[in-house]
């Protein structure tokens, strides 16, 4: 079956939409399979408008939670999407799951996805199933020589690779996905992002290549310099170098020429985002991983009952708390699987906590972070007063005593080790 498109009301995709028909980006997928040299994915950088840029990370149900809030609020939205601020099919599961509830919630919505393409080949029969109509792939060049100038390194199927190596790998299944999304109907859009000295005289061959391959349509994109990244001093493209890159892409494809870098959260029109993004976000973020479900307590790891001060491997019990009209309470003293089991100790221990909807930790390691927040817990790092990260969960609060794992900092852990987006 091939999904049926709908570009007339599409604002990404056709210009004349971009005034009247607004869309909505739900950041709910913050892992990413490639480090790009010009990428900072600063997650609660709330100054910056581009892509990799979120005030927050929701899970699906919160995404969907919060679209229907913004759905009253917003009587135009025509479109959804997911953008990051990772790679949508880095993050397979929470996308997956979370198309799959926007299709029950919003069945008449357009539905699009933004990826880099390295890993979308083994979902694109679930997506267009599942209704997506637009996928946009960034592709910034079709040369190895000069894609290995681009990206750090790239991890595909458990696997790091780096230079012309990883070049190929993500070459290869990025140009195969366009076909096979043509093959269901999918609008294919193209961004290109223009580097000087790296590929401005080298993307009207992508242009070429990627028209020859079914794409429909290309953005070519002037970077931005971001500190912090090993293209953090490049000069950005002169008006008359974009002008000319445009010009030359344009012999071989339809181009789009009003992008306006939106952000993982944008929300409302092209160029005029919707001004109570941030406060609805974080609402929504610091609600249960699952709003549907009854989750009552926190539990907290901690020497003496006031601090937050242990690292959740050292806990041999937790403290569990409520809210109530009066503040916060003490529930009980609840202990924790014993040591020397591996992940099942995790597994248990979310069993363990299935009424809680958050754990204020000093320190966790990554895997039992993934078990306990797809158990629908959210993990959070900080130091300091229990009392204020129970205000933050329960409230809404900002914690000055976070840790950047749950400040949704990655830039200091994307710098080339492949290890930080895991």
């Amino acid at each position: 079956m091939k999904a049926m498109t709908s570009t007339p009301a599409h604002p990404c995709f056709n210009v004349e939409a971009k005034h009247s028909n607004a869309r909505v980006h739900l950041p709910v997928a913050p892992k990413c399979n490639i480090q790009c040299n010009y990428c900072n994915r600063q997650y609660d950088c709330v100054n910056e408008s581009r892509p990799g840029v979120t005030s927050a990370v929701l899970s699906p149900y919160q995404g969907v939670a919060y679209l229907k809030e913004l759905d009253k609020k917003l009587d135009n939205i025509s479109v959804i999407g997911i953008a990051g601020p990772g790679d949508p099919f880095a993050n397979p599961e929470e996308t997956i799951e979370t198309m799959r509830l926007i299709k029950e919630a919003f069945p008449e919505k357009i539905f699009c996805l933004s990826t880099n393409g390295l890993n979308l080949k083994p979902y694109i029969d679930i997506i267009a199933d599942l209704g997506v109509t637009h996928v946009t792939i960034t592709i910034n060049a079709v040369d190895p020589t000069i894609i290995a100038k681009i990206y750090s390194w790239i991890r595909h199927e458990k696997r790091v690779y780096r230079g012309e190596v990883g070049a190929a790998v993500i070459l290869e299944n990025q140009l195969e996905c366009i076909p096979l999304l043509k093959k269901r109907g999918i609008t294919v859009k193209i961004n290109s992002i223009i580097l000087p000295g790296i590929n401005n005289h080298h993307i009207p061959e992508v242009a070429k290549t990627v028209a020859a391959l079914g794409a429909d349509v290309m953005n070519c994109i002037p970077v931005v310099s971001n500190k912090d990244t090993v293209f953090g001093d490049i000069e950005e493209p002169t008006k008359i170098m974009t002008f000319k890159v445009r010009a030359l892409a344009g012999e071989h494809i339809k181009l789009m020429t009003h992008c306006a870098r939106c952000r993982a959260d944008a929300a409302g029109l092209l160029g005029k985002d919707y001004k109570g993004t941030y406060t609805l976000l974080q609402e929504f973020a610091n609600m249960p991983i699952n709003p549907n479900e009854e989750r009552p307590y926190v539990a907290v790891a901690t020497y003496e009952g006031m601090l937050v001060n242990m690292h959740l491997g050292e806990a041999d019990t937790l403290y569990i708390f409520k809210q109530t009209h009066n503040g916060f309470h003490f529930v009980e003293e609840r202990n924790t699987p014993e040591a020397g089991s591996g992940d099942f100790r995790w597994f248990n221990l979310a069993n363990n906590l299935k009424d809680c909807r958050a754990i204020l930790v000093a320190g966790v390691g990554g895997n039992p972070t993934q078990i306990l927040q797809k158990a629908g817990i959210r993990v959070i790092q900080m130091t300091g007063l229990i009392d204020e990260g129970l205000d933050a969960v329960f409230n809404g609060k900002i914690i000055k005593t976070v840790k950047k794992a749950d400040a949704f900092r990655c830039g200091e852990s994307c710098k080339g080790d492949a290890q930080g987006c895991a």
